[in-house]
């Protein structure tokens, strides 16, 4: 690790921070109605959709809408996908997706997972790529824009009766916040060398006189919403490590920025709506505090290098280059890898599977942790809430009181459903991992033998799961197997866990708003922030810890050993 490594981290962190202060102003004034510049497009969406923006949703009538959106959703782009082979822009001319893989990319891109059982150039055509991947990267963002919009007004006042209306909330956030700030990004991205065009795939010869296919295509304006949007599906299949993906250590860091300005500015909205921008700086400080850690422990770990390799004479100064850009560096490469992970986005500029077993338990421990750290766009400001209630209820047994969260009191119902939203994903991770790792059909998934193995089964079920889309990439995921049930955990870690949080903002919200008194336990100070990052990391590692144990860790100690398997 180096000073010039260390500061370039600082730097990027930095502007993500100086960005999301007033960006959060701005998500707040969108979701009050108060920004308007699009008006006569919004009105049009909403009478071409017979809604009311103004009519208000309890929280069952807003999961509803959010649920038959995104069902409608699937079954669009899961058409595009099957039939692309006789729809236009297909210069390549694709034939249309498998259907077990047109299941498994459906779900994957409406769930905000982005899952890439394919690769881009390979198999998806320009119709494709346009109005199916990137229009699903506006709306799976947006969607979860509007249901933390919706857990913040449960804390916003007492008495409520609806959060707000889904379909004002859903139209809101892709108008105003995402589809500015991706014209902005994407245009930055095509000054930055990335490609955009509808011209068929060039042919170069090369200086032996071969012929050689360079894969184009509209490609920046939907790399700038899978960052923005923390998507992460690729345009090309090696994604962000891609040089037309990837052009430069500037594009890279403009990556990394695009993943976190919205979670992070998320963060400050809470504070807004609920009138204490201290409890949004408490969020933040939690999401940044640990997304510095898991920097730290990659950096270390691959500047370490390894330990095969410096037994075998290998220059050290370089550590793991392995898979990896030197065009980015390692100290871009690190916290790349914790950003994206950590923000639920599954965009990678370099290869997980070569990591070293200690730098991949980061990306594998950050996204079982639930991805709230900071999470994706949304989801991770409602799964840190409800990690706050779990808090919070800790808080409240080592005083002896009622817990409370910003005047409301939380109680038995409340953290029975945050509790049932927790085990959605050791559920899902756990339960399919186990049976994937004793069935012939999904062991033959796996590339590698011993705890390598073990962690790229287990890597794909968390990145399902967990609705992130990396994966450790020595796995073949484009199976009948493999497709169906990753696509299943993706269905389970996004909805199972939206409809029991829901059911908590609307018992949140119908509570009276208590004024606080000395007896209350403050939620905005250092001892929150510790206490609810400790709830945080200690309820990952009880859950996660024996299956990394024999994975990564198992690994790190036989490489540490001298010994492969």
């Amino acid at each position: 690790m180096t000073l010039i490594g260390w500061a370039q981290i600082a730097l990027v962190l930095a502007a993500i921070v100086a960005a999301a202060i007033p960006l959060a102003r701005y998500i707040a004034a969108v979701a009050a109605g108060r920004v308007t510049f699009l008006a006569p497009l919004e009105r049009a969406i909403y009478a071409a959709g017979g809604i009311d923006p103004a009519r208000g949703m309890g929280w069952k009538a807003y999961t509803l809408a959010m649920l038959a959106a995104n069902l409608a959703g699937f079954l669009v782009l899961y058409a595009i996908l099957r039939l692309q082979g006789v729809l236009p822009f297909n210069p390549q001319g694709f034939d249309g997706v498998s259907p077990w893989l047109a299941f498994n990319t459906a779900i994957s891109f409406v769930t905000n997972t982005n899952w890439q059982a394919y690769s881009g150039e390979a198999t998806m055509s320009y119709l494709s790529q346009m109005a199916g991947l990137s229009v699903q990267n506006f709306l799976s963002a947006a969607t979860g824009i509007a249901l933390a919009l919706a857990l913040c007004r449960a804390f916003a006042a007492g008495g409520l009766k609806d959060l707000g209306n889904f379909w004002a909330d859903f139209v809101r956030m892709a108008l105003y916040l995402l589809l500015p700030l991706s014209v902005v990004v994407g245009l930055a991205f095509v000054a930055m060398g990335m490609p955009q065009t509808l011209a068929a795939y060039a042919e170069a010869t090369t200086l032996e006189g071969a012929t050689r296919t360079i894969p184009l295509g509209p490609a920046a304006f939907q790399i700038a919403i899978k960052h923005l949007g923390t998507n992460g599906g690729g345009f090309f299949g090696a994604n962000s490590a891609h040089p037309f993906e990837g052009p430069s250590a500037l594009a890279a860091s403009l990556q990394i920025w695009s993943q976190q300005v919205i979670p992070f500015a998320l963060a400050l909205t809470f504070g807004r709506i609920v009138r204490d921008i201290r409890q949004g700086w408490a969020l933040l400080a939690v999401m940044l505090v640990v997304v510095v850690a898991g920097t730290w422990i990659v950096y270390a770990a691959e500047a370490g290098g390894n330990p095969l390799h410096l037994a075998a004479g290998v220059d050290p100064a370089m550590g793991n280059m392995e898979g990896k850009e030197v065009r980015f560096g390692l100290a871009l490469d690190a916290l790349f890898v914790a950003t994206t992970t950590g923000a639920s986005c599954g965009a990678v500029n370099l290869m997980h599977d070569s990591l070293m077993p200690l730098g991949g338990l980061v990306p594998l421990f950050l996204i079982q942790l639930g991805e709230v750290l900071p999470g994706g766009v949304g989801s991770g400001l409602y799964g840190m809430i409800v990690f706050v209630l779990l808090a919070v209820f800790v808080a409240g047994l080592m005083v002896g009181r009622t817990p409370e969260y910003l005047g409301k009191k939380v109680q038995a119902r409340e953290i029975k459903l945050a509790m049932l939203a927790v085990l959605v994903l050791p559920a899902a991770i756990l339960g399919f991992t186990a049976v994937s790792v004793v069935l012939p059909v999904a062991m033959s998934s796996i590339q590698e033998k011993g705890p390598h193995g073990l962690t790229e089964m287990l890597y794909a079920y968390t990145s399902a799961a967990g609705n992130n889309g990396s994966a450790f990439g020595g796995l073949a995921a484009d199976t009948p197997w493999m497709n169906t049930t990753l696509g299943i955990a993706m269905a389970l870690g996004r909805f199972a866990y939206i409809v029991p949080m829901m059911a908590i903002a609307g018992s949140i919200a119908a509570k009276p708003k208590l004024a606080a008194s000395t007896g209350t336990f403050p939620t905005h100070g250092p001892l929150f922030v510790g206490l609810l990052a400790g709830v945080i990391l200690i309820l990952g590692g009880l859950q996660f810890m024996p299956a990394l144990a024999l994975g990564p860790v198992a690994e790190h100690f036989v490489l540490a050993a001298g010994k492969t398997f």
